[in-house]
């Protein structure tokens, strides 16, 4: 079976690097995105005793990947590298190749000579979230998705963790019907508990808008209501930020591979796994009840972004505190205010 090939394969692999001559200048490197399924026979001092852990690219790591891909291509001359690499967090090294490659091929269908602000932002959305498609929508279900969209920016915008709104569009990408994004405005290493709460509220005001207006729901929700749950249910068992206290309650990847595949029981009761369940929904559910509070508390400036998005699909970040500023809902989080370019 699979144990045996699996098992076969380690031995050789093992056989292999213990028939090396201890003065023979070799060194046997390997690479894996899942170090937590190694068998520990494997990376015991020498066999594959070092590790090097190579993590997602920081700001500084972003320029310098961006200057290597950049060349050969031509950019108009108001096109700012270090913007674009501060609004690409997250990017991976083969996510910035591939933007740059998009933003090229957008420019050249377009007829231009040289790649502007507007081909980058449309390719980083591109590699993001999925190319722009054309749906059937009627103006009803139009207006619907607009709600949603308008109810994430919003209730983002009142949290004072959450980072400032860049756009919002109900251009459908992939496989959503809309966009709101607030890309994190710097490198992040660890979150808080509050930032935690502030990104599940906010996760979970598409569907509390669509309840606000409409009295129902819709299945466009259900990524979000995904994300938060995830989100929640690591507060709970990985984090220790519930009344449960600081325990770890989630189960750790086995190092015996054999052991993962048949299952193992979690490192706790049937009452505790009530009690986690418990924690996590009210986590859901007080978060939802803070996202309808802000909804309602500026229902005003809600609808004028419906009315924005339905006559121009798309907002930008101006165009969007504008609306906001005019209607008295000045956003309260952090960064507001500074500039954000694509």
């Amino acid at each position: 079976g699979g144990h045996d090939e699996r098992e076969q394969t380690l031995n050789q692999i093992l056989v292999e690097m213990d028939g090396f001559d201890a003065r023979a200048t070799v060194i046997v490197m390997g690479a894996t995105n899942r170090p937590d399924m190694l068998d520990p026979a494997l990376v015991r001092p020498g066999r594959f005793d070092r590790r090097i852990t190579v993590t997602l690219p920081d700001l500084d790591d972003r320029m310098a990947i961006l200057k290597i891909h950049m060349k050969g291509k031509p950019f108009e001359d108001s096109v700012n590298m270090h913007a674009v690499a501060k609004n690409t967090v997250g990017f991976s090294g083969a996510d910035l190749e591939n933007m740059l490659n998009e933003a090229a091929i957008l420019a050249a269908r377009a007829g231009k000579t040289k790649i502007s602000d507007i081909e980058l932002e449309e390719a980083a959305l591109k590699v993001t979230i999925g190319s722009e498609r054309k749906t059937m929508q009627s103006e009803e279900e139009k207006k619907m998705t607009a709600y949603h969209e308008a109810g994430h920016a919003l209730v983002a915008s009142n949290q004072e963790e959450m980072d400032p709104v860049h756009r919002v569009t109900i251009v459908a990408r992939g496989g959503s019907l809309g966009h709101t994004a607030y890309p994190p405005q710097r490198d992040r290493y660890g979150e808080t508990n509050t930032r935690l709460l502030a990104m599940i509220t906010s996760a979970l005001a598409g569907k509390a808008a669509e309840e606000l207006v409409y009295g129902v729901t819709t299945t466009g929700a259900s990524n979000d209501i995904e994300r938060a749950t995830q989100l929640a249910r690591a507060m709970v068992r990985e984090y220790g930020m519930s009344s449960l206290g600081p325990i770890a309650y989630h189960e750790r990847a086995e190092r015996n591979w054999i052991a993962k595949e048949l299952g193992s029981t979690p490192p706790y009761s049937e009452a505790m796994a009530a009690k986690i369940d418990a924690e996590v929904a009210k986590i859901m559910e007080n978060s939802y009840k803070d996202a309808l509070s802000i909804l309602k508390k500026h229902r005003k400036t809600l609808d004028a972004i419906v009315e924005a998005l339905m006559q121009t699909e798309t907002l930008t970040a101006d165009e969007y505190n504008k609306i906001l500023e005019s209607n008295g809902s000045t956003p309260i989080n952090k960064g507001y205010g500074q500039k954000s370019i694509a």
